[in-house]
C-alpha cells in the first residue's frame, strides 16, 4: 500500500474528492515527519508508536574485503506495533495457515 492508495480509500470510504483526500493524507504525513524530526513520539492507539533512536557508532566489516570500518552515529525511526494490530495480523495469519515455501 502506498499514499494514493491511502487517499483512494478516503475518497470512497468518506466521499470526499479526490484532491481533498490526497491534501489529508499529505498533511497527516508531513506532521508524521515534523514531529519526528524534532524527535517527539507519536502514538496512534490501536496502531502503534514511532519514536526516534540513537545509534551510537561502532566498528564493522566490510564483508567484500574484510577490512575493519568506522560506522558513524546515526538516528533512526523505530516502531513498535500496538496490541490491537498485532492481535489482528496475529489471527489474520492464523486463519491463512503457514506459508508454503516453493
Amino acid at each position: 500500500m502506498v499514499k494514493s492508495d491511502i487517499a483512494a480509500a478516503l475518497v470512497q470510504k468518506r466521499s470526499l474528492a479526490p484532491e481533498q483526500a490526497q491534501q489529508i493524507v499529505e498533511v497527516i504525513f508531513a506532521s508524521m515527519r515534523e514531529a519526528l524530526s524534532q524527535r517527539e513520539e507519536i502514538e496512534i492507539r490501536g496502531f502503534g508508536a514511532f519514536r526516534v533512536r540513537h545509534y551510537h557508532g561502532h566498528r564493522g566489516r566490510n564483508p567484500r574485503t574484510g577490512g575493519v570500518i568506522v560506522i558513524g552515529p546515526k538516528n533512526g525511526v523505530l516502531f513498535r506495533t500496538g496490541k490491537e494490530l498485532r492481535q489482528l495480523v496475529d489471527r489474520h495469519h492464523e486463519s491463512r495457515g503457514p506459508k508454503k515455501r516453493p
